[in-house]
């Protein structure tokens, strides 16, 4: 095997961010009273989140603003008289709660960990993260966790990648690999920084972007074998 750190991103590699995240906004809005329309205001509070997190991952909005505007922004979208930030409250604590792991992930976790250091490399609000690693049943095969919020400069931003690489026990970028199912984010971030990487395709998208993934899976139990054939090569 020629690497020995492994980076992955955490959601939606892992953990299936998308079944956890409307599971949490549902309870969110009953939590605050809501009846009625909640199936259809997810989609709408999705796309004001997807804007944002691409704000703050260019710099321009902070994480603390982000977690408020988000609900701020959609209940002013449907004139909802509902507390943006007590659903920011409600609905990161529930976030904790409603982890769902994606096929494979503690496999894939575990046998990596057996020949080098697996670490977690995320953009998302750290005391959640570490929160909805240990409800995950990952916790023992990770060594560290690298957030956004620590670091203070967010994935593709190399600076990021410099703060995780310090993280670990040994790090050499010939032997570091990322694995993340973002080519704006994970694979962008590699190719920055000069490390492989996998990116993580479930849904075998094609790749018009700038990013070039070293190598590509659609599931996490070919990132073993794949890896493996890198070293081959």
């Amino acid at each position: 095997m020629k690497h020995t750190l492994f980076l992955f991103d955490l959601d939606d590699t892992l953990l299936d961010f998308k079944a956890s995240e409307q599971l949490s906004f549902v309870r969110t809005m009953q939590a605050l009273g809501l009846k009625d329309g909640i199936e259809a205001l997810f989609p709408q509070y999705q796309a004001i989140n997807i804007a944002l997190w691409k704000e703050f991952e260019l710099g321009t909005v902070s994480k603390d603003f982000l977690k408020v505007e988000r609900f701020r922004r959609t209940f002013a979208q449907k004139a909802l008289d509902l507390d943006p930030q007590a659903a920011s409250h409600l609905y990161l604590e529930s976030l904790s709660d409603t982890v769902v792991l994606i096929d494979g992930a503690r496999q894939v976790c575990e046998a990596l960990s057996a020949i080098g250091e697996v670490g977690i490399i995320t953009n998302g609000v750290e005391h959640i993260q570490t929160r909805r690693i240990a409800s995950s049943g990952l916790k023992d095969h990770i060594s560290f966790v690298s957030t956004s919020e620590a670091c203070g400069f967010a994935k593709p931003d190399s600076r990021f990648f410099d703060y995780a690489a310090k993280m670990a026990r040994a790090f050499a970028k010939r032997e570091t690999v990322i694995v993340g199912d973002r080519l704006d984010a994970d694979i962008l971030g590699a190719n920055r920084f000069g490390i492989d990487s996998c990116w993580f395709n479930p849904g075998k998208l094609g790749n018009a972007s700038e990013a070039v993934p070293t190598c590509e899976v659609d599931s996490l139990h070919a990132i073993l074998p794949a890896l493996r054939q890198l070293a081959a090569a």
